[in-house]
């Protein structure tokens, strides 16, 4: 029998993982000794991890990360008085499917972004669309979208994402306008969909940066809201932290 015409179909049906399963099988003598359940086993569980690993691809692209983060990096030691226990719990992800926030403020340098892509990285892992932002750059890009008629699109793709991250929280005045803009994807999002923030202000200065005593109310109300929260310290920067393993391995 000629396999290869099978084979071509499988790739035409995109069932890449089967037709490899199915190549390596004809390229392993031996595996015929296993009956024809188990062979068929292989081929399937083979295209299932190939469809897991396409989408898992295609989620971390999509969430358009500031880094290439994972939790098993993460640098846990007791000068950054880091909560283990916390975060092993948010490692799961359960307050992403229950709907909760997450706030993680610190210096700059502490690893706010880091922690926040990892964390993203997890989620993606575990099958939650996510998307990440720097909350100034998503302000100027929905003034843009605004006018040249993309404004529906962004907030729409904004309030689909199970995981909104939205970083660098406070660095930079907002208009009237763009305040509105926020708090409507907050509203949007409100006990539908979880957003992880990152900021160098303490969470007890948001409202005064905010510079709208209403508007703050509003929005913080719906934030501070079942938010669990993480408060990044350490007397080095872990930029320099880094910068300084780095330039040791190329010694």
């Amino acid at each position: 029998m000629l396999i290869h015409p099978t084979i071509d179909k499988l790739n035409s049906m995109r069932l890449t993982g089967m037709a490899k399963e199915v190549r390596t099988q004809l390229e392993t003598p031996e595996i015929h000794n296993l009956p024809f359940e188990d062979r068929l086993a292989l081929i399937v569980d083979m295209e299932f991890m190939e469809r897991e690993r396409r989408q898992l691809a295609t989620r971390l692209k999509n969430a358009k990360m500031r880094q290439n983060a994972v939790l098993e990096d993460l640098d846990t030691r007791a000068s950054r008085q880091i909560d283990r226990s916390l975060l092993a719990s948010l490692s799961t992800c359960q307050w992403v499917k229950k709907k909760h926030n997450l706030l993680i403020t610190g210096a700059t340098g502490a690893g706010k972004t880091w922690l926040s892509c990892a964390l993203s990285h997890t989620a993606c892992r575990l099958g939650i669309t996510t998307l990440y932002h720097r909350l100034p750059t998503l302000m100027q890009e929905l003034d843009l979208a605004r006018h040249d008629g993309r404004y529906k699109k962004v907030m729409k793709s904004i309030a689909n994402a199970d995981l909104l991250v939205l970083d660098d929280w406070g660095i930079a005045p907002m208009s009237p306008e763009q305040l509105r803009d926020l708090l409507e994807i907050i509203d949007e999002r409100y006990h539908k969909s979880s957003t992880l923030i990152t900021s160098q202000l303490p969470v007890a200065n948001w409202h005064e940066a905010l510079n709208d005593p209403t508007m703050a109310d509003a929005i913080l109300d719906r934030v501070l809201h079942n938010a669990y929260k993480i408060e990044l310290k350490g007397e080095e920067s872990m930029r320099k932290i880094r910068s300084k393993i780095d330039a040791a391995e190329t010694m």
